[in-house]
């Protein structure tokens, strides 16, 4: 059963003779797939009438959250590569959601923006997320939100915290 170790037939619960139960928290791995799982089902849905996937919902987001951002810190904050922000990045400014404009210092820099529609697509996407972690915090008392904070900060990778 999810979230248990696997039992056998004497009642090891490990693999060649070592419990596993203490070197992997299952139980912890598979509340973060079911939690992902259901935080990005109401985005997905949204996306989905418009022929955006994730990637589209991670761009967008960054860019509404920090304007005038470029295409290298962009680039730098997914951690994806220049062809899949290509691709991604075309279809947003295409469909009316993202607008780019030179740099001022340099023209070949380029500076995002969300365009008023985007803003309101961000914020569609975001609503349903805000809510679902704004229930999980009421049912997880006082403190709970500076606790999970820290404890997300500190599962990113060292070089981001």
């Amino acid at each position: 059963m999810a979230g248990q170790p696997n039992q056998k037939a004497d009642g090891d619960t490990s693999e060649a003779g070592t419990d596993m139960t203490d070197a992997v928290d299952f139980e912890i791995i598979e509340l973060f797939f079911f939690a992902y799982r259901d935080f990005t089902s109401d985005p997905d849905v949204i996306l989905e009438k418009r022929g955006f996937g994730r990637a589209h919902h991670r761009v967008l987001h960054f860019v509404d959250r920090e304007p005038g951002m470029t295409v290298a810190d962009l680039l730098d904050t997914l951690r994806i590569t220049k062809q899949s922000l290509a691709r991604v990045l075309k279809q947003l400014i295409d469909s009316g959601y993202i607008h780019q404009v030179a740099g001022p210092e340099d023209r070949r820099q380029r500076k995002l923006y969300t365009t008023k529609e985007g803003k309101t697509l961000a914020r569609a996407l975001a609503e349903p997320q805000s809510r679902r972690i704004a229930e999980a915090l009421a049912k997880s008392g006082p403190g709970a939100r500076d606790t999970i904070k820290r404890f997300l900060a500190g599962m990113k990778t060292a070089d981001e915290n």
